[in-house]
């Protein structure tokens, strides 16, 4: 008894196989976002394939990946064939993808300018729809020793640790320091409490003869450098 062969052409796969395919014969670069996405998910739903609900998907937020990886599960589970799981999943992946940007920033460890501070933090706090306030620690040749979180959800006197501050300075031998945050709202403008816990860390730091060379604040595309503006 013969047996019929089985064709593993491209073109005889499902559609929600293709992706698969195309990645393994012709390597990542060759998918579009659409489809890279569609490899997560596995399946759409009944009316549309992988790769069509995740061009839908893409198509809600403008094509704009940094967009996509602000979609709440709650947002993703809107789509009629994205699931729990699936939703997950690709919150899953945008935070890696995030995540390994923030690797990526970070090994340009020596901080040369306010640019330079935006380009290692903004992967990590740019794109949060909270604020967190950050302490750069650096060495004599202004490289990263430290990064550290001192608070999440907003700015106020209490809730940034100065003495934690300074008592991680001397651990790790810091000479100086950078405060970084965020402003989910886009602006720019450093409010009071911006300024007062600026110069807050700043008295206390001289006494220990650590300086505050900056006081950053980050959003999504652009920031604001104290020590560029003269305020500090």
């Amino acid at each position: 008894m013969s047996e019929k062969k089985m064709s593993f052409s491209i073109k005889n796969w499902s559609q929600d196989d293709q992706p698969r395919e195309k990645l393994l014969y012709k390597g990542r670069s060759a998918l579009s976002d659409a489809e890279l996405v569609a490899i997560l998910i596995g399946s759409g739903n009944r009316t549309e394939s992988a790769v069509g609900l995740c061009k839908r998907i893409l198509g809600s937020v403008d094509n704009n990946l940094s967009a996509l990886g602000k979609l709440s599960v709650a947002q993703l589970m809107t789509f009629n064939g994205i699931g729990e799981a699936k939703a997950i999943t690709i919150a899953a992946a945008m935070e890696l993808g995030r995540r390994r940007r923030s690797e990526d920033k970070v090994d340009r460890t020596k901080i040369t300018s306010s640019t330079s501070v935006f380009e290692v933090m903004q992967p990590l706090l740019g794109e949060l729809p909270h604020e967190e306030f950050w302490i750069l620690y650096l060495n004599n040749a202004n490289a990263i020793i430290k990064q550290q979180q001192l608070s999440k959800g907003g700015i106020t006197g209490t809730l940034v640790d100065v003495r934690l501050t300074l008592k991680t300075a001397l651990e790790v031998g810091a000479t100086a320091l950078i405060l970084v945050h965020n402003h989910p709202s886009g602006t720019l403008k450093p409010s009071q409490a911006d300024q007062q816990i600026t110069q807050k860390l700043k008295t206390a730091s001289q006494s220990l003869d650590i300086k505050v060379l900056d006081h950053v604040i980050v959003t999504e595309h652009q920031y604001f450098s104290f020590a560029d503006q003269g305020i500090l």
